[in-house]
């Protein structure tokens, strides 16, 4: 009895059937009309969430805007006046003997959608307002372009 052992062949002299490897145009448009479902659908969730996001940033600086302002009250007995507006939390208005600040550590920034934020003494809604006017910069508004208010 003989047995014969193949061995397989060399790279070098494997000759046969050329593989090639490759998506179709078919496959690749089905997975582009799949990305772009997905991106129909997560792009608006993520934009929604941005400017949820601006208005949290716009109510955490009115809160703190507030601090500050019930500290100047402290030390000073009222509140800034509309003229003095919240840059007297940062440099003393004249007259201001019993003032102890700054009671803010940076400069006063505008709203996350760029604006100043509005500051009314004697408020309608309290002893202030301090509203931002949201991302339309016009007063009331939905969603996103509605205002941020101190009270």
């Amino acid at each position: 009895m003989h047995s014969t052992v193949s061995m397989p062949m060399p790279r070098s002299r494997r000759r046969g059937v050329i593989s090639q490897r490759g998506f179709t145009l078919l496959e690749l448009l089905v997975v582009m009309v799949i990305i772009g479902l997905l991106a129909g659908i997560v792009a608006p969730q993520y934009f929604n969430q941005l400017g949820k996001s601006n208005a949290k940033v716009a109510k955490a600086q009115i809160e703190s805007f507030g601090q500050a302002l019930d500290q100047y009250r402290l030390d000073l007995g009222q509140y800034p006046s509309t003229e003095q507006g919240l840059a007297a939390l940062r440099q003393a208005p004249p007259n201001a003997a019993r003032w102890q600040g700054p009671y803010l550590k940076r400069e006063i920034p505008n709203d996350p959608w760029q604006r100043p934020y509005q500051y009314r003494a004697p408020g309608t809604h309290g002893d202030y307002d301090l509203l931002s006017l949201g991302s339309d910069g016009q007063p009331g508004g939905d969603g996103e372009a509605a205002d941020v208010t101190s009270w």
